[in-house]
């Protein structure tokens, strides 16, 4: 086990099992040798290739092994091979330019447009909740603010001639994002209608009064509020899939790419510092065009 020196007791037991099963697979699994090993002696460790891992990987993936126990056994390769060369046993590692498996992250849940249109509909507009309602709600659709910046917004930050709103992000970053004639007409209601009857009851601080969605009592309205507010609209507008605030985002941003809509366009409008994070949304919509293509092609 000097390959494994300084590493903790259970991880060299754990590296050993790893090498122990790799072995054992090669004994097996060799294309240049019989199905079950006989007649063969094992294979040494500069005899085995590139191929022969990515043929382990293949194997432990079909056999339903997860992505953080074949993440180790390569772990356990590397650091086998490692040594070798350290040794000068090898001239090679067979793991070179063998990528780490990592997990994959979930897609987002994503609402049609049909859906879209239906919840931000569901509010009433005979009350002054429910015009605050459809006011978020349109503005979320309309410009894929995180949950935390749409209940910040204060009256200043949103400008109704020119239709867009000032937004500060993670790590006070300043950007602007623009809305549609929907979201206007919905947050100049509001602002007519709705939030003055909610501000005449507050008993906030001066400096609270300038936020922008209030809450029943005058105060800001929270996240925890507005996740509520989500929930019921999507039961109102009989939308059974599981949905979030965070769903208004990522359909905001799958259905601009699925319009056309440039990806960096959209990394700067959700406030992203990494477009590998906006990369999320081209899976869901590759999905759609898959799911299209095979609807509508007469050989697909």
């Amino acid at each position: 086990m000097a390959y494994a020196e300084g590493l903790a007791k259970n991880t060299q037991m754990s590296y050993l099992q790893d090498l122990d099963h790799f072995i054992a697979y090669l004994d097996q699994n060799r294309p240049d040798g019989d199905a079950d090993g006989a007649g063969r002696s094992r294979p040494l460790p500069e005899e085995v290739g590139r191929e022969d891992i990515r043929r382990y990987l293949a194997h432990l993936e079909s056999t339903g092994k997860k992505t953080a126990t074949r993440a180790r056994r390569l772990a356990a390769l590397r650091a086998f091979y490692r040594f070798l060369l350290e040794e000068g046993r090898i001239e090679a590692s067979p793991l070179e330019h063998i990528d780490t498996p990592r997990n994959v992250r979930p897609l987002p849940s994503v609402l049609s447009v049909d859906e879209a249109a239906r919840l931000v509909e569901a509010p009433s507009e005979r009350t002054a909740a429910g015009l605050r309602d459809r006011a978020m709600l349109e503005l979320m659709y309309a410009t894929g603010l995180r949950v935390s910046e749409l209940v910040g917004l204060m009256l200043g930050d949103v400008n109704l001639e020119l239709m867009f709103v000032r937004v500060v992000g993670k790590g006070d970053t300043e950007r602007i994002v623009p809305f549609g004639e929907e979201a206007r007409a919905a947050l100049e209601a509001y602002l007519e209608r709705g939030r003055p009857k909610l501000a005449g009851r507050q008993t906030a601080r001066a400096a609270e009064r300038s936020r922008l969605f209030l809450n029943a009592r005058g105060k800001p309205l929270t996240r925890q509020g507005f996740w509520k507010i989500v929930k019921f609209y999507a039961r109102a507008a009989g939308i059974d899939k599981p949905i979030t605030p965070h769903t208004l985002r990522h359909s905001f941003a799958t259905h601009l790419l699925e319009n056309g809509a440039d990806l960096r366009v959209v990394q700067e409008l959700l406030g992203h510092r990494d477009l590998s994070t906006t990369q999320i949304y081209t899976h869901v919509s590759r999905k759609t065009i898959q799911a299209v293509y095979d609807r509508s092609h007469p050989r697909a």
